[in-house]
């Protein structure tokens, strides 16, 4: 029998992305770390154990040395939603199978990727489950089979989920894994868990076969935010959860006594933090609860940092598809939503929150408090061409009546085995594939552009954009955060650090931005062209005029964007 004092453990993230459950670069998902600690919690020292993400391997072949020499390799990763990355590019199907190879230990492989595999990370495609070539396949948790794997000496586990007084233990115990990330500390955020599973039951979504909800305490999961921010994490989403208004309840009604104690318990043990970010809000839960449901919005939106985004699983607004696939929410139950969340928490920093919803010119200059993120689905049964106008309509509601939506996720099915659309698979996807890229396309333009100018007006200031990478002279970057927006500065800066910027432009997705304040006396040609309401003429007029001791001295298009504040009339390095 191994000892586990005896193990050399390398732990290898290929990345998730989940419908509750996200880590992707810059962020890291709750598996590595709770796997981590399970391993520690069943005698294997801490600095015995190595973690890597795929993207580290990708770049560092001699990494791979740590793969192939442990005791004990751990595979974590699988989509189960598709979506596009900037961050880090998940572990593909070819990648997870040569690690296994590589590997002369004892292989373990975890995570959603047990639900299934498909030919690549997309979606509109069925989903097979296959071991890839691994010793062991968790079945159950990964990390309870890590622990039990462990604890028997390598020679097995039965597969099983693992109670919360062991995740309590084993969350506490996996931070460190925090410091091994190669983002850590500046550019990395920790998916938090507060539940798993659900109390619906939706045709497509893997989320149910979690089982009903169950929750941690407020205080286990302030206590592990504590234990990362004794590790150097300053950024926390709250994304691991079907409903965050049904923390603490019966996994349905609102708890707004369980929330305070949460936010405001992680508000003590972090006072430095600098994101605090959710993920899911279930409509439905507003719609039958909005008093209470009011009340949780506001306690978020006093403790949460700004740019916050609460995704709502509308999947369809088309009736039929609600009624074959179980969707909970109707199309005018969402709406109600999106006006109440609009109502309690769509105000800005500086302003008096019983205005919001705010925007236009008189708005304040930063992004709001907290607003709906709407998730739309394709390919489910039911399906047809009525499906898209359905859609389309209650979107163009939304921005007709004057509301905000940070952002509107348009994908198709991923079939997964053990969901009902395992029987339809990604038939209907394929057949409306041309229908689908019409329609996406037609939202980008009509919808998704203009809703970007309502939430972010020019001049609206993101605070710590870290840049990322360059393409065709232009520098990208983007906040920590629930879908961040993507940030593009004209001009090549040095990367892997952080700037503010006021936004001067808008794609259907992403902004265009000059860094804030702007220093007239430093600034491009570039940055000075991309100043709403300046063009080419005027911008060469200040630039051959330059030095300025006061903004007052220049053209009135840059009042906003010169100062630190409001707009005042600061100049950085008038000579």
């Amino acid at each position: 029998m191994t000892d586990p004092a005896d193990l050399e453990v390398t732990l290898v993230d290929g990345y998730v992305d989940e419908p509750a459950h996200f880590g992707v670069p810059p962020y890291i998902s709750t598996y590595p770390r709770f796997t981590a600690g399970a391993m520690v919690d069943a005698g294997v020292p801490e600095e015995q154990i190595t973690y890597h993400t795929i993207d580290e391997l990708r770049e560092d072949r001699q990494k791979w040395a740590d793969v192939a020499d442990a005791d004990l390799f751990v595979y974590i990763g699988g989509m189960t939603v598709p979506g596009s990355y900037v961050g880090g590019t998940p572990a593909e199907p070819d990648e997870v199978r040569e690690l296994a190879w590589t590997a002369d230990g004892t292989t373990l492989m975890g995570g959603p990727i047990r639900f299934g595999v498909g030919e690549e990370n997309a979606g509109g495609q069925e989903m097979e489950r296959k071991d890839l070539d691994y010793d062991f396949v968790a079945k159950g948790d990964v990390e309870a089979a890590a622990y039990d794997l462990v604890d028997s000496g390598l020679e097995g586990f039965g597969n099983r989920m693992r109670d919360n007084e062991e995740l309590d233990r084993w969350a506490a115990k996996g931070a460190f894994v925090v410091e091994q990330h190669p983002n850590h500390p500046e550019y990395l955020i920790c998916e938090m868990e507060t539940s798993r599973g659900c109390a619906y039951r939706c045709s497509f979504c893997t989320e149910p076969l979690y089982g009903n909800p169950a929750f941690r305490t407020a205080d286990s999961v302030v206590k592990e935010v504590e234990n990362l921010y004794s590790r150097g994490a300053r950024h926390f989403r709250l994304g691991r959860q079907a409903d965050i208004l049904a923390f603490g309840g019966d996994g349905e009604a609102p708890n707004p006594d369980a929330l305070r104690r949460l936010y405001g318990g992680i508000r003590e043990v972090a006072p430095d933090l600098g994101t605090l970010h959710l993920d899911n809000m279930n409509p439905i839960t507003i719609a039958r609860w909005p008093d209470a449901s009011r009340e949780c919005i506001r306690i978020i939106a006093e403790h949460n940092t700004p740019g916050d985004t609460a995704a709502f699983g509308l999947e369809s607004a088309d009736p039929v598809v609600q009624e074959e696939n179980n969707l909970n929410v109707s199309a005018d139950e969402c709406f109600r939503a999106v006006e109440i969340v609009n109502e309690e928490a769509g105000w800005r920093s500086g302003e008096d929150p019983a205005d919001a919803p705010t925007f236009g010119d008189n708005a304040g200059n930063r992004l709001p408090k907290l607003l709906p993120g709407i998730n739309l689905l394709h390919g489910l049964m039911g399906e047809r061409e009525e499906t898209f106008a359905h859609n389309k309509r209650f979107l163009q509601r939304v921005y007709d009546e004057g509301l905000m939506v940070r952002r509107i996720n348009i994908r198709q099915v991923m079939a997964f085995d053990g969901t009902e659309m395992s029987s339809t698979g990604s038939q209907i996807a394929e057949e409306h594939k041309k229908l689908f890229k019409q329609y996406k396309q037609e939202v980008r333009e009509e919808i998704d552009r203009p809703m970007l100018k309502r939430v972010a007006p020019p001049g609206t200031v993101l605070e710590n954009v870290h840049l990322e990478y360059h393409q065709e002279g232009t520098t990208f970057g983007r906040q920590l955060g629930t879908y961040p927006l993507l940030v593009g500065i004209p001009g090549e800066r040095e990367l892997d650090r952080t700037i503010d910027t006021a936004i001067v432009d808008y794609g259907y997705r992403s902004v265009t931005g000059v860094p804030h304040p702007l220093d007239v006396n430093d600034a491009s040609m570039d940055e000075l062209t991309a100043i709403p309401g300046l063009g080419k003429s005027k911008a060469g007029d200040i630039i051959v005029n330059r030095p300025y001791d006061s903004a007052d001295d220049v053209d009135d298009a840059l009042a906003k964007f010169v100062s630190a504040g409001d707009g005042g009339s600061d100049v950085s390095s008038a000579d």
